[in-house]
């Protein structure tokens, strides 16, 4: 099934024509469960990997026995799943609750030292075929993401995550499966497999990086925007805003309100290309070893919508946007909820960088 990001609840360009040289495109995955193959797009599908070229190893010093049992995190996913879609109010059952008790985090892989290799998870494994705005070397046309499942890497203490670009025509025999560790540092590195549903659209810059006086501009649109949502609400039997949000139980709230931030600049879940969202944090420079100002080349976001974002729900998804894990189809949480990969532009082989938000 295709997903379709509906219209934008306002034309920001025709707002603020200036905008139109603040503009990208990106491509967003959406991401849905499913059961691809080694050669479609994917994330933690099998990959399409040489049988002859070994498996990418994390090597660096960190526990690697300790943790959640990769098996466990999946049985806890798959028994969820089901009693959510039986029983939509309750969820699981009590002995599935019980069951849900024994998968507990421990030394599951004492024989597991902390300087022997691992193999790392496959994350996202994306063909240019299907996705427009992945920048990659010239003449590669897919890559493949994988990371060490434990946060324990650097100074920061977070995952360490591998790109590898190749030509897909060049691999014939291929590996049967994707090898796994065995034992996982957090439940939230562990990505379900998802089926893609690439979709092209444009976003605009994050406001923090338009010029102060766009950005003043904006601020004063917006105010103007609930101002007349307000006054508009108010007409009838009530003499105000706030009686009438006071009679609706609270219905209305901010997150209706139509804002740049939310609704017409970036859009939130896993996507390619783009701009980079600096919402936790402020506007950094993300510069490549060479000099080069960086560009996001994937975001990965732990939700596709919330009540903050949901002008981004796609029409398909309408019917089902508050069945629960119905946003968050992937399972993966990192940083506090959004980590984006930077590549040089000039060579996306140069080193990449990290961004947590």
């Amino acid at each position: 099934m295709t997903r379709t990001t509906p219209e934008r609840p306002a034309d920001i360009e025709a707002q603020f024509p200036e905008l139109s040289q603040n503009r990208r495109t990106s491509t967003r995955l959406h991401p849905r469960q499913g059961s691809p193959t080694p050669h479609e797009s994917s994330v933690a599908g099998p990959f399409l990997w040489p049988a002859s070229e070994p498996w990418p190893m994390c090597t660096a010093p960190h526990s690697k026995g300790t943790g959640h049992l990769l098996a466990d995190v999946r049985r806890e996913r798959r028994i969820l799943d089901a009693a959510w879609r039986r029983d939509p109010q309750n969820g699981p059952s009590e002995t599935e609750l019980e069951t849900l008790a024994g998968f507990k985090a421990g030394v599951h892989a004492p024989n597991v030292s902390d300087g022997d290799p691992i193999p790392l998870l496959a994350v996202a494994q994306l063909f240019t075929r299907d996705i427009q705005d992945l920048a990659g070397p010239e003449g590669y046309d897919l890559l493949q993401v994988l990371w060490c499942p434990f946060e324990a890497h650097g100074p920061d203490h977070t995952i360490d995550v591998v790109l590898k670009w190749r030509r897909s025509t060049n691999v014939t025999d291929t590996l049967p499966g994707n090898p796994e560790p065995v034992v996982v540092g957090r439940k939230e590195c562990v990505p379900n497999t998802c089926v893609l549903h690439p979709e092209r659209i444009v976003e605009h810059e994050y406001a923090g990086l338009l010029s102060e006086e766009l950005q003043e501009s904006i601020e004063l649109w917006e105010e103007e925007l609930l101002d007349a949502e307000e006054d508009s609400a108010s007409v009838g039997s009530y003499s105000s805003y706030a009686e009438y949000e006071a009679a609706a139980g609270g219905e209305t709230s901010e997150r209706d309100e139509v804002t740049y931030q939310h609704d017409l600049s970036i859009p939130p879940g896993w996507k390619t290309g783009g701009f980079a969202s600096w919402h936790l944090t402020d506007p950094a420079p993300v510069t490549c070893s060479c000099g080069t100002a960086m560009r996001p080349l994937l975001t990965i976001h732990d939700r596709e919508w919330d009540n903050g974002t949901l002008s981004w729900v796609p029409l398909e998804d309408r019917d089902t946007a508050h069945t629960p894990g119905a946003n968050v189809p992937t399972g993966v949480y990192l940083g506090r909820g959004l980590m984006q990969i930077f590549t040089c532009p000039t060579d996306p082989t140069h080193p990449h960088r990290l961004n947590f938000q």
